[in-house]
C-alpha cells in the first residue's frame, strides 16, 4: 500500500443527509492519528444532483414541497428526524429559511472548480450552511460567487465561471457515470477506491470502512 490515501464522496449540496454525511466523515477523519495518510488527504467531491430535472432557475420551495410529500405539514413530520440528526453533529437546520429549491448544476460547477484550485471541502461545508442553515439561493450567480469568496477563493474568476457555462457537460457526465455504477442515493464514500460506503453512516462505520480499504 501506498502512503496515500484517496476518499471520493458523491453527494448532493441540497441533501440534508450529504450535510450530516460531511460532518460525520469530519468526525471519523479527526479520530486518526495525525500523521495518517488518510487524515491528511483532500476529500474529492462528485456531483449527484437529486432533482435534476427542475429549471435552471429552480422552483418555490412550498411548490417543491408539495410535489414531493404532499405539504409542508408531512415534510416537518420527515424532517423531524433529519433535524435531530443535525443537531447531533451541530447542524442547526432551518428549513423554514429556504424559498427556493435549486437546480444544482451551477453549484456542483463551482466546487468542481474549487478543486482544480485544491481542496474544496471548505466550500462544500460552506455551500451546506447557506442552504440549510441561511436559505440562501444557491441557484443565483450572485450568491454562489459570495460563498467562493468567503471560502477564500477569487469571487470574480467564481463569478466568470458560473455566468460562462464552462462545465455543464462535464457535470451532466460525472452525475450519469455515478449511477452507471450504482448509485442511487446519497451521499456514497468511496475509500481508496476499494470501498463504498452508501448513507450517513456513523463515524465507527466509516473508520472501519478505511481500515478495510487499508487491508484491501
Amino acid at each position: 500500500m501506498t502512503e496515500d490515501f484517496q476518499i471520493d464522496v458523491i453527494s448532493d449540496v441540497v441533501c440534508p443527509w450529504c450535510y450530516i454525511g460531511q460532518r460525520r466523515l469530519a468526525a471519523a477523519i479527526s479520530r486518526l492519528p495525525e500523521d495518517d495518510a488518510a487524515r491528511r488527504a483532500a476529500v474529492r467531491w462528485h456531483p449527484f444532483q437529486l432533482n435534476p430535472d427542475l429549471p435552471q432557475a429552480g422552483i418555490s420551495r412550498k411548490r417543491y414541497l408539495e410535489d414531493k410529500f404532499g405539504g409542508s405539514d408531512r415534510a416537518a413530520q420527515i424532517y423531524a428526524r433529519v433535524s435531530t440528526a443535525g443537531a447531533s453533529v451541530g447542524i442547526a437546520f432551518a428549513f423554514d429559511r429556504i424559498e427556493i429549491q435549486p437546480n444544482t448544476r451551477d453549484a456542483h460547477r463551482l466546487v468542481a472548480w474549487a478543486q482544480s484550485h485544491g481542496d474544496a471541502s471548505d466550500l462544500v461545508e460552506r455551500l451546506f450552511h447557506a442552504y440549510f442553515v441561511d436559505g440562501r439561493a444557491l441557484g443565483d450567480h450572485a450568491v454562489l460567487a459570495a460563498i467562493a469568496g468567503e471560502a477564500g477563493l477569487p469571487s470574480d474568476e467564481a463569478r466568470r465561471l458560473l455566468d460562462s457555462g464552462e462545465g455543464m457537460d462535464a457535470i451532466a457526465l460525472m452525475d450519469q457515470r455515478a449511477r452507471e455504477i450504482g448509485v442511487q442515493g446519497v451521499p456514497f464514500f468511496i475509500f481508496n477506491q476499494r470501498i463504498a460506503v452508501s448513507g450517513a453512516q456513523e463515524p465507527d462505520t466509516l473508520l472501519d470502512a478505511i481500515a478495510q480499504a487499508r487491508a484491501n
